[in-house]
C-alpha cells in the first residue's frame, strides 16, 4: 500500500511539474530581445524597455483587481528597493483596461500601497502581446541587453523572488 501511495505521489509530481513547464512554454522564450515600445509612467512620462538598457529589469504584469498580484506587491516593492544599488529596476506594468487604468491605479495607489507609484506603467495591448500575457501575475527577468532570462506566471513568495533576481543580476 505504501508503494502504490508512494507511487501515485511520484506520477502527481511529475504532472504537476509537466504542466508548469507547459505554461512556461507559453511565455516569450529565454533570449528573446523586449520590444521597446513606449509606456506611459504613473507621473504621466515616457519609459520604454530600451530606456533601461544596462540594468536588469524585474518586469511585472498585474492589475488592480488581481487578489495575487495585490498579495506579492508589497514583496517586489521591497526587494526592488533592495536590490536598486545592485542595478535591479522593477516595472510594474499595470493590465487595468484603458482609458480607465490611470484612474483605477490611482485609486489603488493612494488607498492601499503608496509606494508603488514610482514602478508603475501602463502596458499597451502590443506590449502584453508581444510578452504572451494571459494571466495575471506573470513576472519577467530582462537582462542588461534586455533579454529575457527568466519567467513566471503566478505569484512567488519572497524567498523565490529573492532566488530570482539574484540569479537575473548574476547573468
Amino acid at each position: 500500500m505504501l508503494l502504490l501511495v508512494t507511487g501515485l505521489l511520484g506520477v502527481a509530481g511529475l504532472a504537476y511539474l509537466g504542466v508548469q513547464e507547459a505554461l512556461r512554454a507559453r511565455l516569450a522564450s529565454d533570449g528573446t530581445t523586449a520590444p521597446s515600445m513606449p509606456m506611459q509612467t504613473y507621473d504621466g512620462k515616457k519609459l520604454s524597455l530600451a530606456d533601461l538598457r544596462g540594468k536588469v529589469v524585474m518586469l511585472d504584469f498585474w492589475a488592480t483587481w488581481c487578489p495575487p498580484c495585490q498579495a506579492e506587491m508589497p514583496s517586489l516593492i521591497k526587494l526592488a528597493k533592495e536590490y536598486e544599488s545592485k542595478g535591479l529596476v522593477f516595472v510594474a506594468a499595470s493590465r487595468d483596461e484603458m482609458p480607465d487604468a490611470p484612474l483605477f491605479v490611482e485609486e489603488f495607489v493612494v488607498s492601499r500601497m503608496p509606494e508603488l507609484a514610482p514602478y508603475v506603467v501602463y502596458a499597451p495591448d502590443e506590449m502584453a502581446a508581444a510578452f504572451q500575457i494571459t494571466a495575471l501575475p506573470t513576472l519577467y527577468f530582462l537582462d542588461r541587453e534586455g533579454r529575457v532570462v527568466d519567467a513566471q506566471r503566478g505569484a512567488l513568495s519572497e524567498p523565490a523572488l529573492r532566488a530570482r533576481i539574484e540569479r537575473a543580476l548574476e547573468q
